[in-house]
Formats: C-alpha cells, structure tokens, sequence
C-alpha cells in the first residue's frame, strides 16, 4: 500500500502547475525515502526532476517500491478541486489501477474524494550525477521571471552570461537588442532578496526562452531561485519546495546559434551594406527562378540582418540569364516578340516602307502588326 498526507496541500498544487505544459505524462516513483518524478519533453529538450522526502509528509507509507504513470494535465484538473488550505491525501493499494485524492478542510466538515485511473507510461530513468559548475547564481525568483517574461517580448533566445560582477540576461529579435544585467547583492535585510554569485569562471551560453519561461512557472514555490551553468553541461535552474524537497529543471544551450547572436551589430550592417550595393536589381529577378544550393547556408548566416540577400547573388543572375536562355522553345516566350524585337533592330531599313504605309492611312496598330509579319 501507498499512502501520503501533506498538510500543505496547495504545495501539490503549485507543483503540478508548473510542470504541467512542459511534460503531459510521467511516472511517479514512490519509495520509502520519497516522491519523485523524473520525465523529459516531448522534443528530448528539458528534463525536469523533481522530489519530496518522506519527512516533509505529516504521514508516509510506502510498502513496497511502486511506479505510478499519471496524466499530469488530468491531476492538476483534480487538484484544483481541493481548496488552498485543505489537506490532500493520495493512495492507492497495491494490485491496483487506481489513485485516490482525499482533500479535506481544517475545520474538517468537508471531505471530498476523486478517483484517477493509472496509466502504463514507457519511459527510462536517467541517472543524473551531481556536477561541478562554473557558475551559480541564487536570485529572487520573481526577478528572474520578470527579466525572463520582459526579453521574450523581444526575441526568441536569451543569452545568460555570468561573470563576478552579476548575471546578465541578453535577447535580440526584429524590434532590437535588449540586455538586462542583475548585479551581486549581498547587502540586504532580508536573505530572500540577496543575490549570491559563486563563480569558477565567466561562462556564457544561449537558451530557448519559450523553455525558460515555463520553468519560471514554478515561482510561487520558492522566493529565490538557483541557476547552475557549465560551458559542457545543460543549464539547471532549481526552486526549493519548502523544506521537503526541490523541483529541478535541465535545459541544453543553443549551442547552433551562439555565434549568430553573439555577432557584433556593426559588422552585420556591413554585411547588409555590401549586399545591397552587389544586387541593386534583386527585385527584378523573376520569382519563378530556383535560387542556388549555397543560399540558406548564407541566408542563415545574415538572417538577422533584414534578411538581405547575399552578396555572390550577381553570380546567381548571370546563371539565371544562362538558364533562360536556354530553356526550350515551349518554355520561351511567343516568337511574335523576337520578331518585334528584330523589327526594331531593323528600324532603319524599313523606315521607308513605314512611311509610305503612313501615307496610304495605316494606323499605328497596324505597322507594328506588318512590321512582325
């Protein structure tokens, strides 16, 4: 039999909330030290871990090892049943597919039960080992998700950089750049609001903010959060759960794009700069043509840069003027502009004939269809 008992049962709450979006099903592990999770993302991107100890339970009783796979989207459903000072129980008897959830208030006179099928979830547990970092930084949680939530307003990526001097947190899209540095503070009345740099060496690396902002989901668990980074290693990012456990995040870097962001602006407007001076007639060019094999590698390259064509694109016209002037007869234009184009090459000699044509009453029309003829 398997059965727990927290008091504080709005911290069930906040936990499955913050881990909700970014993972739909996972396994329980339930031993006699604890309750854990450990599920990756759909994309194998972010990992979340999270675990409570035995002791942080008013009651705990884990007879045996067992494995719950659970819809986390359907138990917050349940969850938010329960009132934000009621005290929640799960159990479940051993042979069964089944999860109960008691919420009952303080006062208890209202006792209310839901009852969750169990799911078989295939999944592997990874062992994680405790590392070493470069850098660690422990900051006011509600900071870090403000600065987090400000940048995505700006660009898809943030670049976090760490040095002894304070953490800095740099975004860039369409609209602009945006850098926001949080400085060490270690001078404060209350501890909460401190922030504590223990550094190693400077380190700096890029995320996917769309993933950072739904870790900071996980705010109102904790008043400071704990962001750990190697240049070798995903960033983890880490919310203490009371005093009974942690909810932890891994995220890998964008590695692939490190470079690009981390490009200085004058020399990507130079690169524009000759672009535009080496195609004054890109516009022109029919839509129609297949560009060449190298330009993504170069359009990845110049992106950010108003997306400008590059520069070798003279080379890709005069290609195009070679495939035009090749392609089949079927393909070509009618054969009646070639002849008005030779009528007019031949605009001298015919000039006589034009103008006795003028004189015997043809009109304008006219000549140009005797002319291709």
């Amino acid at each position: 039999m398997f059965e727990l008992r927290l008091v504080q049962g709005n911290l069930l709450k906040k936990v499955l909330e913050s881990i909700k979006d970014l993972v739909k099903d996972a396994n329980f592990d339930c031993s006699s030290t604890g309750f854990s999770l450990q599920a990756m993302d759909s994309s194998h991107v972010a990992l979340v871990a999270l675990l409570l100890r035995s002791e942080g339970f008013e009651h705990y009783r884990c007879d045996c090892n067992r494995t719950m796979g659970i819809n986390l989207e359907n138990m917050a459903k349940a969850l938010k049943c329960s009132g934000n000072d009621d005290i929640i129980t799960l159990k479940t008897d051993d042979g069964t597919d089944m999860l109960t959830l008691m919420f009952e208030n303080p006062s208890q006179d209202k006792i209310a039960d839901i009852e969750m099928k169990l799911m078989d979830i295939d999944s592997e547990h990874l062992g994680i080992p405790e590392s070493e970092y470069d850098a660690i930084v422990r900051m006011p949680s509600d900071e870090f998700a403000k600065i987090c939530k400000d940048l995505s307003s700006i660009g898809d990526t943030v670049v976090i950089a760490v040095t002894k001097e304070g953490i800095r947190f740099s975004s860039r899209g369409d609209i602009g750049t945006a850098n926001i540095v949080w400085r060490k503070n270690t001078s404060v009345d209350n501890p909460e609001q401190a922030t504590v740099i223990e550094l190693q060496e400077p380190v700096a690396l890029p995320f996917a903010l769309r993933y950072i902002n739904s870790f900071a989901k996980a705010t109102p668990l904790s008043n400071q959060v704990t962001i750990s980074m190697s240049s070798d290693q995903p960033i983890v990012i880490e919310y203490k759960v009371a005093d009974m456990g942690y909810i932890r995040f891994y995220l890998a870097p964008k590695i692939e794009e490190d470079e690009e962001l981390a490009a200085p602006a004058p020399q990507v407007e130079e690169t524009k700069t000759n672009t535009e001076v080496a195609t004054p007639n890109a516009e022109s060019k029919p839509p129609e043509v297949e560009k060449p094999a190298e330009e993504p590698e170069i359009m990845e390259i110049v992106k950010d840069a108003n997306r400008s064509k590059p520069a070798e694109e003279p080379e890709v016209i005069e290609v195009v003027k070679v495939e035009k002037e090749s392609k089949p007869s079927a393909e070509s234009k009618p054969e009646v502009e070639p002849r008005a184009l030779e009528g007019q090459m031949n605009e001298d000699e015919s000039k006589p004939e034009v103008e006795k044509q003028v004189a015997d009453g043809h009109t304008n029309g006219d000549i140009e269809v005797m002319g291709m003829e």
